[in-house]
C-alpha cells in the first residue's frame, strides 16, 4: 500500500501554540495547507526536512510600517533634531522626487529583508498628501506582484491631514477607489484641534461607505492635552465597528495624568479597537523636548494587555527620515517593548511574542487565515530557539520561512567556535 503524498514533510517541530503548551510533531503540507500534523507521519514527501525540534511558529507579524519612506534616509539630508516633524519636513521634500519605479524598488527590497527574517503579513501605510498618489499606487502595484509570498495590506495614510489642503480629503477618497485596504488618518497633526476631531469622523464615515478597515496615527505626540483616543473610541462605540478600528502610536496616552487615563481606560472596555505600538521609533522620537527625568513616550502597553486589548506591535521606519536605523526584524520590536514597557515576567515576555504574532494577525483582521493547525494556509517559520524567551533574549535566526505552503528562504546562524583557555 503506497504511502500519501505531500509536496513538504516537516519532522520533529515544536509546534508553538498561542494558549495551549508547545508539542513536538511532524507537519504535511499539500497545495499550500496544512493537511497533517502528527508525532509521526508516515507521507512520501518531496521534500522532508528535520527541524531537530526547532521552535515551529506562525510568521510574524508587521502591524504598523512605512514602506513608500522606506531605504531613504539621508534624502535629501539626515534628521539632525531627531523629531517627528523634522521628520516630516525631509519626506515632504522627498516627496516631490518619488516615482512608482522608486516606490516599488524600495518596497520590494524592504519586504524581501522583512520575509527572510519571518514575516509574511504586513501592513503599510501609504502617503496620500500627494497629487498624483504616486505612493500609493506603487504600493498597490507591490501588493499585487508580491501576493504568492506575502500578504500586504495598504493603509491612505494622510500625512499633512486630510484638511491639511483643499484637496487632501479628494485624494483619500480617490485612494479608496483606487483600492487601499484601510482609511488612515493623522488628527494630532490637521492644523486645529476642530479639524482634527472631524477628520474622525470623516475617516469612520469613509471606511462604512467604502466597507475599510481603520488605522489612524493617533496622538503620536509629547502633548497631554493631544486626546483624539477618546473620539476615536466614542465613534467605535456608536458606529459597532470596534475590532477593525486601529489606533496606532497614542503616544500622548503615556503623559496622561492617571484620572483622565483610568476614565479613557473604561472607555476602552466598552469597545474592542486595537492598538498599535512602536517602541523602536517611540522610544526614539518621543520625549525630545523634556530635560530630565525623559519620557519614554511609548502608550501603556502593559496596562492594556492586561486589560484585555488587543496590542500589537509594528516596526514603523526602516531607514528613513525619522528613523536611520532598522532591518525588519520583529524580534528587535518585541526585545524593546519588554524593556520599554517593563513587561519582563514571564507571561509579559511572552505577550510581546504574541504582539508581533498572534495579536498582530488579529489588529489586521487576517485571524481566520493565521494559525499552525489542519486545515489552515501554511504559512510558518522555523526559528533556532526553544521557546518565546528564547527567541526574544537571543533575537534567534529565522532558520526557514514557509509561506503558501513553499519553501521561501534558508538562513543558517552563525555559529561560534570558543578557542580560548577553558
Amino acid at each position: 500500500m503506497s504511502l500519501p503524498a505531500c509536496d513538504l514533510l516537516l519532522r520533529r517541530g515544536k509546534i508553538l501554540h498561542q494558549n495551549a503548551p508547545a508539542e513536538v510533531a511532524d507537519i504535511a503540507i499539500v497545495d499550500g495547507q496544512i493537511v497533517a500534523i502528527a508525532p509521526q507521519l508516515n507521507f512520501a514527501a518531496q521534500l522532508e526536512v528535520d527541524l531537530q525540534e526547532q521552535m515551529v511558529s506562525p510568521p510574524f507579524v508587521e502591524s504598523h510600517i512605512h514602506l513608500d519612506s522606506a531605504l531613504t534616509v539621508g534624502e535629501p539630508r539626515w534628521n539632525q533634531s531627531g523629531t517627528l516633524f523634522e521628520g516630516i519636513e525631509i519626506w515632504r521634500e522627498r516627496k516631490q522626487d518619488l516615482t512608482i519605479e522608486d516606490v516599488k524598488q524600495r518596497a520590494i527590497e524592504t519586504l524581501k529583508q522583512q520575509a527572510m527574517q519571518g514575516v509574511l503579513f504586513v501592513r503599510s501605510h501609504a502617503d496620500v498628501s500627494e497629487k498624483n498618489l504616486i505612493a500609493l499606487k506603487g504600493l498597490l502595484e507591490v501588493r499585487d506582484q508580491v501576493k504568492d509570498w506575502m500578504t500586504l495590506q495598504v493603509v491612505a495614510f494622510p500625512q499633512d491631514g486630510i484638511y491639511g489642503s483643499s484637496v487632501n480629503e479628494a485624494l483619500m477618497e480617490e485612494a479608496l477607489k483606487l483600492g487601499a485596504d484601510v482609511v488612515g488618518g493623522i488628527p494630532h497633526y490637521e492644523l486645529t484641534r476642530e479639524d482634527g476631531v472631524r477628520s474622525i469622523h470623516r475617516i469612520f464615515e469613509l471606511a462604512e461607505q467604502y466597507d475599510r478597515l481603520i488605522d489612524v496615527h493617533c496622538d503620536e505626540i509629547d502633548d497631554d492635552q493631544s486626546r483624539f483616543l477618546e473620539v476615536i473610541v466614542a465613534n467605535a462605540i456608536r458606529s459597532g465597528m470596534g475590532s477593525r478600528v486601529t489606533a496606532s502610536h497614542t503616544t500622548a496616552f503615556h503623559s496622561y495624568n492617571n484620572a483622565y487615563a483610568f476614565k479613557l481606560m473604561g472607555f476602552l472596555q466598552r469597545t474592542s479597537v486595537n492598538f498599535i505600538a512602536n517602541p523602536l521609533i517611540n522610544i526614539t522620537l518621543q520625549g525630545r523636548t523634556d530635560t530630565y527625568p525623559k519620557r519614554r513616550g511609548v502608550t501603556r502597553v502593559k496596562e492594556l494587555w492586561q486589560q484585555g486589548q488587543n496590542v500589537s506591535l509594528g516596526h514603523d521606519c526602516i531607514c528613513d527620515p525619522w528613523y536611520s536605523l532598522g532591518t525588519g526584524n520583529m524580534l528587535d520590536v518585541a526585545n524593546m517593548a519588554l524593556h520599554v514597557c517593563q513587561m519582563t515576567g514571564t507571561e509579559e515576555m511572552n505577550a510581546c511574542y504574541d504582539m508581533v504574532t498572534w495579536h498582530g494577525a488579529k489588529t489586521l483582521h487576517i485571524k481566520d487565515q493565521y494559525s499552525v493547525e489542519v486545515g489552515k494556509p501554511a504559512n510558518l517559520i522555523v526559528l533556532d530557539a526553544d521557546s518565546r524567551y528564547d527567541a526574544i533574549r537571543r533575537r534567534a535566526a529565522v532558520r526557514y520561512v514557509i509561506s503558501r505552503g513553499k519553501l521561501l528562504s534558508v538562513t543558517e546562524p552563525a555559529r561560534s567556535q570558543w578557542k580560548g583557555e577553558a
